[in-house]
């Protein structure tokens, strides 16, 4: 019965210890910020690998043109990898390869904070890719969110205007979202449910409401919901421009 009194502190200073270093992994995993990556480099050889903080730090292997990581399913609210918070570089390659980088930059990532990464314009230019703070809470009851994210380096005059309606209405006199510049984001205003679904309708910035549709898909979103597309090229190997089907995302469903 002694020893076992003797020994009953050493085991609660363990316990102690076990505890303070879970504490201590939870807090540090706090610390994590959460990212997801879209590649819209349209002439990069390749699938890309995407490095962040350097060839010895996260990888995401082999991101094909207009492919998400993590995978986005339609049916479900947005997938994110973590990452270290703080100071980050994001470098991306063709795959395979550690030269000659097609995207290349740095950005300072919040704890906890849900990003969305766009590869960015050509390979030749080596952009530093956009990094948007996504937000995901949930709209007011019986509404839903957009946001547009401008990802085509070849969109004509530049900038992008988006028309966003119910299907079957007539293209608002004013855009949603008005210019709209390469690696710019932008969620527009809540918008009422309706079950119809709506039209989103994209001209070149100031092309007016009876401009040329570079965009013109009808979208069936949930109520509560938040969807993201992104404006990209078509691939080089397929003529490049501006591509009519956005990469969408659903970031809350």
């Amino acid at each position: 019965m002694f020893r076992l009194l003797k020994a009953l502190p050493l085991a609660l200073a363990i316990v102690a210890i076990v505890a303070l270093g879970l504490f201590a992994a939870s807090c540090n995993s706090s610390n994590n910020a959460l990212i997801r990556v879209v590649n819209a480099i349209p002439d990069a050889a390749g699938t890309l690998d995407v490095y962040i903080n350097g060839t010895n730090g996260t990888k995401i292997p082999g991101l094909a043109f207009q492919a998400v990581y993590p995978t986005q399913q339609s049916n479900l609210s947005a997938h994110y990898s973590t990452v270290p918070s703080g100071n980050d570089t994001i470098t991306a390659y063709v795959n395979g390869t550690t030269i000659d980088p097609v995207n290349n930059g740095s950005t300072t990532l919040g704890a906890s904070t849900q990003y969305t990464v766009i590869l960015q314009g050509f390979a030749s230019a080596n952009n530093a890719p956009a990094v948007l703070t996504d937000n995901n809470a949930a709209p007011a009851t019986g509404y839903l969110e957009y946001r547009v994210i401008n990802a085509s380096p070849s969109w004509p005059s530049g900038s992008a205007d988006i028309y966003i309606y119910q299907v079957g209405g007539a293209v608002p006199a004013s855009p949603t979202i008005a210019g709209l510049t390469l690696g710019q984001g932008q969620y527009a205003p809540a918008i009422a449910y309706f079950a119809g679904g709506f039209t989103v309708y994209v001209t070149a910035h100031g092309a007016g409401n009876n401009g040329i549709a570079y965009v013109n898909q009808n979208y069936t979103p949930a109520t509560g919901s938040i969807t993201t597309l992104v404006l990209v090229d078509n691939s080089s190997q397929d003529g490049g421009g501006p591509s009519g089907l956005p990469v969408v995302m659903t970031d809350l469903q």
